[in-house]
């Protein structure tokens, strides 16, 4: 088969997967599935550690998530590369598949002061969340640009807030294992921000965002 023939096989079997991930049904199972880790999560959390004041705000969060994760909007265009794939996967599900392996720890920060973190840090992710609304998703893709509340000021102020919440587990929590593996889930949000950064920027429209828009994490900081 000469090479020109290969090439035009490959790029019309990228469009089929394209298409299929793109179907509104097929989007809506993943997102449904998606989901299920969190809840089995904040369930056994729940039941180990009792309910307080940042579970609580956490739990509103996560009805936040789940809702607008059911309720997205389908994709315009989604990547199909699998260590895209792979990296979401870890990056998504990174403290569900520590929590077994984590050591309880002790504090070396005040409770009042980590307590204060995990309730600023949730607060954020539900202002970033709604600010986001419909377009959420986890594999980076295109649904609707969104450049306001949150994101007016930095463009992943979800990855941001929740490394604040990371943050405040490992003061709270602190052991040399559970140190490693906290940095590695702050390090995971960093690296899929600047994957995701790769897929979107070739939209023009996103292209303008970062421009406009200089910041990742920190407003006038990083």
């Amino acid at each position: 088969m000469p090479a020109s023939s290969q090439r035009e096989v490959v790029a019309a079997r990228k469009q089929e997967r394209l298409a299929f991930l793109m179907t509104p049904w097929f989007d809506k199972v993943v997102a449904a599935i998606a989901v299920v880790p969190f809840i089995w999560l904040t369930y056994v959390r729940l039941r180990a550690f009792g309910f307080d004041l940042p579970r609580a705000v956490f739990a509103i969060h996560l009805l936040v998530f789940i809702g607008t994760m059911i309720t997205r909007k389908t994709p315009v265009r989604v990547s199909t590369n699998p260590w895209f794939w792979l990296l979401t996967f870890v990056e998504t599900y990174w403290g569900v598949l520590t929590f077994g392996v984590m050591s309880r720890g002790r504090p070396i920060a005040p409770h009042w002061a980590t307590d204060s973190l995990a309730i600023l840090s949730v607060a954020l992710v539900i202002w970033a969340r709604l600010s986001l609304g419909r377009s959420i998703g986890l594999v980076p893709a295109l649904r609707t640009l969104v450049t306001h509340g949150a994101y007016r000021y930095v463009r992943h102020p979800i990855y941001s807030a929740t490394s604040l919440s990371i943050i405040a587990a490992a003061l709270n929590a602190y052991s040399p294992w559970n140190f490693a593996i906290f940095a590695l889930g702050i390090f995971w949000f960093a690296l899929k921000s600047v994957v995701e950064e790769s897929f979107l920027r070739s939209d023009p429209g996103y292209a303008d965002y970062m421009r406009r828009v200089r910041w990742r994490w920190l407003p006038g900081i990083a």
